[in-house]
């Protein structure tokens, strides 16, 4: 019998989209909260040994570390899908670039202050109109509901977590980001991933997700 174990916190979006996909997937699996940043179990030493963060598969005994890397894994495990190589490589790249140049520009909102915090949180609408553009050609137009085309795919559990994050970017950068008239199709796309019952089941609510927010943002700045 397969043992799937995840070593995971409760806030992360990086383990948030493991457990969505293991959700999506029927893999049936334990999870084990870790204590994060100050107190690290021995298994999480042991099983990420290089960068002791979360997430962590363990699959049999064996673990395999990094959410997109993760992500991969359970789609050549246990998915029915077959790619092709363009639409497999137009994916891993959308999916580094918000993990890249999305998360940076966000979370820069979250740690600076006054001329900084501007510069990031215009640099983070930036980010959101390439995703807007990426979305328009992905789903010809916005007549498919997903980046995955007509099936909610790789790249969508990749980047719904960060959904979660979003007040917390508005609350901390003390401004609203317009998704409904500067990101229609991402506005749509939100709702729709919203529904899905893998991500109500496994996205923390925005309150806890603020509350981690603001503990970060203690640690930076003094407001």
């Amino acid at each position: 019998m397969e043992q799937v174990k995840v070593l995971t916190s409760t806030t992360s979006p990086f383990a948030a989209r493991v457990l969505i996909a293991l959700e999506e997937k029927g893999v049936k699996y334990e999870c084990q909260e870790e204590d994060l940043p100050f107190n690290k179990s021995d298994l999480l030493l042991e099983m990420n040994p290089v960068y002791k963060k979360v997430p962590v598969l363990i699959h049999n005994g064996k673990p395999i570390c990094e959410s997109l890397i993760i992500l991969e894994y359970i789609y050549d495990t246990w998915g029915s899908e077959k790619f092709l190589p363009y639409d497999r490589a137009l994916a891993r790249f959308w999916a580094d670039f918000a993990d890249k140049k999305l998360l940076e520009s966000s979370f820069r909102i979250v740690i600076s202050k006054d001329e900084a915090q501007e510069q990031a949180k215009r640099d983070m609408l930036e980010n959101l109109q390439f995703l807007e553009g990426a979305l328009k050609d992905m789903s010809k137009g916005g007549s498919l509901p997903f980046f995955g085309g007509k099936d909610f795919g790789f790249l969508d559990i990749a980047l719904t977590p960060y959904v979660s994050w979003f007040h917390t970017f508005e609350t901390t950068g003390n401004f609203k980001i317009p998704f409904e008239t500067e990101y229609p199709l991402l506005d749509a796309w939100i709702k729709r991933c919203m529904e899905r019952e893998s991500v109500k089941k496994i996205l923390p609510s925005s309150d806890r997700v603020l509350q981690t927010g603001l503990e970060i943002r203690k640690r930076f700045v003094v407001d």
